[in-house]
């Protein structure tokens, strides 16, 4: 049975550096400034941040700049997938990758990645080199599995997750949406989101427009067993805000144009603690859906950081955006 955690807010008034705290944000534990800008020859297009089992960072930016590895001190080894160089006859050729949206890196030092502009998912070697591709349309995220399977989320699935086996083909779906408008496209839009797997074969979605930001648990056969999540934010203009515009598309025919909430996630790969990004606050649970703390987050110079990247380590947390780059945070639940 799938346990949901509860946590009530009340509203604070508090100080910050920069800027308006995300309107969710209540009882802030403190404001983190990070220590230092990691990768500095990533910046726009920051999609993505993964650690391999060899101790080498995979950096995803779109659309023209591929997959960059980093070695564990940070310096730059090769690229994949990036568009290729223009020849004095202007023939280059077609890129490797279109739109990178996500990608994965499996224990044996594959990379996959959610093609957007292809609507491919497309698998490349350690060196590189392409080993195969399978189409989905309207991809949004990827984890790599155990075994060679790939979960993906789109945005035109019935289920929050599907997964494919190593041939391509659809092995299993799972995950129930929640139920947010009576517009079958809307819905399906509001219920889009973002996937991470932990070395124990667990998922983790994390729903990008729900009102309470959320992250929900399943185990590799896609039985849900725990939501993260934060509630309470009724009262807050976020919230209301997000509740608002969705009355509103309720009844347009235009394009959907919604705010996200949850911007990011990251999961601890020991100990399954959860960390959320909510624009400018991050907030921390333990293994067990409980809320341990909340804090703003700025880059080194005092800036606020709109978090859309977040990757969870032992010591430290990889913290980025689209343009500015990627930040290393000391763990605060750490003691240095």
């Amino acid at each position: 049975m799938r346990k949901t955690f509860r946590i009530w807010a009340v509203a604070a008034a508090l100080p910050c550096l920069a800027g308006v705290l995300w309107a969710g944000a209540s009882e802030i534990d403190d404001q983190l400034m990070a220590s230092r800008r990691v990768f500095p020859s990533i910046g726009p297009g920051l999609r993505a941040v993964r650690h391999a089992a060899n101790g080498n960072y995979y950096v995803l930016s779109s659309p023209a700049g591929g997959i960059t590895i980093f070695d564990p001190k940070g310096k730059q080894l090769s690229v994949i997938g990036a568009a290729p160089q223009p020849t004095v006859t202007n023939k280059a050729g077609r890129s490797p990758i279109a739109f990178g949206e996500d990608c994965d890196v499996d224990a044996q030092g594959n990379v996959y990645v959610a093609d957007r502009g292809y609507n491919l998912v497309t698998i490349f070697s350690s060196d590189g080199k392409q080993l195969s591709s399978f189409p989905v349309d309207s991809l949004t995220s990827l984890a790599a599995l155990p075994g060679g399977e790939v979960a993906v989320t789109t945005l035109q699935q019935s289920h929050l997750v599907t997964v494919y086996g190593p041939n391509g083909k659809v092995l299993r779906e799972f995950g129930d949406p929640e139920p947010l408008s009576t517009r079958p496209e809307l819905d399906r839009y509001l219920n889009s989101g973002r996937i991470i797997s932990d070395p124990q074969g667990r998922i983790y979605y994390g729903f990008t427009y729900m009102p309470e930001p959320l992250v929900r648990q399943f185990d590799g056969n896609g039985n849900a067993s725990l939501d993260f999540e934060f509630t309470g934010l009724d009262a807050f203009p976020e919230a209301q805000a997000a509740r608002k515009a969705i009355d509103r598309e309720e009844a347009r025919s235009d394009p959907i144009s919604i705010r996200p909430i949850l911007t990011a996630f990251g999961v601890d790969p020991v100990d399954g603690d959860v960390w959320m990004g909510l624009h400018n606050t991050l907030v921390h649970f333990d293994k067990d859906g409980i809320r341990r703390s909340e804090y703003q987050i700025y880059t080194p110079n005092g800036s606020r950081l709109e978090a859309t990247v977040i990757l969870v380590e032992e010591e430290r947390l990889l913290i980025g955006a689209d343009p500015v780059g990627v930040f290393e945070f000391l763990r605060p639940d750490r003691k240095h």
